[in-house]
């Protein structure tokens, strides 16, 4: 079966945002993957210790930064269709409500990791929490650079930019944002859900 040829007027399709971070994002993911992998093969070696560490965590917490997140990435995927049509002042307000929303996980996890450690539980504990403290300490600096992406895409939304510049930037943005989305999520299904 042979594929339909483009019309004349056909617009190839392309990547959202920017090649590079696309890229980076891919890397990223890559690692990370890695780092689950590593995380599965020990727990299928020592099942007993990580099913009994887990309980140690609080699934409201795990939950609540899944929520927090994935509204968050919701005000950010409507900012970027706003700006496809245009919106730019909409757009802004979408993006200012994921940063208002996603700073909420910071709260959260930091509450989360006090909580821990006033328990006496830390890097060193034992294996599982070992990975977890790393493994939700990396996620969270990746929060943090997404907190400046918002920031700068906040700015430049008021700035005089050519709308293809515009919504390059804001697709690009809005991808790295997503990327802490879905690395939250399978943190939270490895260390909150997953049963051994």
């Amino acid at each position: 079966m042979q594929a339909a040829e483009a019309g004349p007027d056909a617009v190839p399709a392309v990547m959202p945002g920017d090649s590079g971070v696309w890229v980076f994002i891919m890397a990223d993911m890559s690692a990370f993957a890695i780092f689950f992998l590593v995380f599965c093969a020990s727990r299928i070696q020592n099942p007993a210790l990580y099913a009994q560490a887990r309980h140690a965590l609080d699934l409201r917490f795990g939950l609540a930064n899944t929520l927090i997140l994935l509204t968050s990435g919701a005000f950010m995927a409507r900012a970027v269709r706003q700006g496809r049509a245009e919106a730019w002042q909409a757009a802004r307000r979408s993006m200012i409500l994921a940063l208002g929303i996603g700073a909420l996980f910071a709260v959260s996890k930091s509450l989360e990791w006090a909580t821990k450690i006033h328990h006496g539980i830390g890097l060193t504990t034992n294996e599982f929490f070992a990975y977890y403290f790393v493994f939700t300490g990396v996620h969270f600096l990746h929060f943090i650079v997404g907190v400046g992406v918002l920031l700068v895409l906040i700015r430049r939304c008021r700035q005089p930019l050519a709308q293809a510049d515009r919504l390059r930037w804001a697709e690009a943005g809005a991808a790295y944002w997503h990327m802490v989305d879905l690395l939250w999520i399978v943190l939270f299904a490895l260390l909150y859900l997953e049963r051994v």
